[in-house]
């Protein structure tokens, strides 16, 4: 399997995309990004027709259906946007959306509109360059949220870059970074990726995005490791979904799982 299918055809080939033409998923892709690493391709039961894996990653016809009460951007990140790549809704923190790249794309995701290949790959120089100057300008910002997109998908340089820009802002005192890369591409957690992430003075976070058990597969959960033996707190992010995690018994267990490496979800 090639390490990242990326169109329709490629997840046909593999025997993944449901009991749909190709030419409705073909209009899904044109609109919105679509990337299956292997490590989460390898987990779908192609004998479930409403396995959880793929149900949260092999894109379905019905993402073009769009209701009247539907907005592109749902959250309202766009009216809380004093300058490109910062959202500032609450006083004492901001969101700094780094990139707009995914290492996968969730077919539920909310900023699906504005993440994607066909969107600009990273905030520009200069783009960053202003939206820490407003980080810096905002003394009540106590917290930054590294997103996107997902921040790890930087390289060690550019990471490193950016929290070493933090780390120089006496006032804030907390860096959370949100993430799905230890689960959709685990090698890329490498130990200089690891050390990028941590700041001398500061808090710093990891939430990783997991909404199955299943998605804690042995690779998964090295990753996971390795950030927990380097001594970053780790915490679990998950969206509640119909179909994939909406009973007692699979939120217990992916509970569990996630206690059993050091997460807390």
């Amino acid at each position: 399997m090639k390490a990242t299918l990326r169109t329709p055809a490629q997840i046909y080939e593999y025997g993944l995309a449901p009991a749909e033409p190709l030419a409705a998923l073909e209009a899904v892709a044109a609109r919105y990004a679509v990337a299956l690493p292997q490590a989460l391709a390898a987990l779908i039961d192609t004998s479930d027709s409403d396995d959880p894996i793929a149900r949260q990653f092999v894109p379905s016809a019905a993402e073009l259906e769009h209701r009247p009460e539907e907005l592109n951007d749902p959250i309202g990140d766009d009216a809380h946007s004093p300058v490109e790549g910062i959202v500032h809704r609450y006083p004492d923190r901001v969101l700094l959306k780094l990139t707009h790249v995914c290492a996968v794309y969730c077919r539920f995701c909310f900023r699906r509109e504005m993440v994607g290949p066909d969107k600009p790959n990273a905030l520009s120089p200069a783009a960053l360059a202003a939206a820490l100057d407003y980080i810096r300008s905002q003394r009540q910002i106590w917290e930054v949220i590294l997103t996107g997109g997902d921040p790890l998908v930087l390289s060690v340089r550019r990471l490193r870059a950016v929290m070493k820009a933090l780390s120089g802002i006496d006032h804030v005192k907390v860096v959370r970074i949100h993430t799905r890369v230890p689960i959709a591409d685990p090698a890329r957690i490498t130990p200089d990726l690891v050390r990028a992430m941590k700041l001398k003075g500061k808090a710093t976070y990891v939430a990783v995005h997991v909404n199955h058990a299943r998605e804690l597969a042995p690779q998964a959960r090295a990753a996971v490791a390795r950030m927990a033996d380097a001594g970053i707190p780790l915490l679990g992010q998950s969206v509640l979904l119909k179909g994939v995690n909406d009973t007692p018994a699979v939120l217990g267990e992916l509970m569990r799982a996630g206690s059993a490496i050091g997460t807390r979800v």
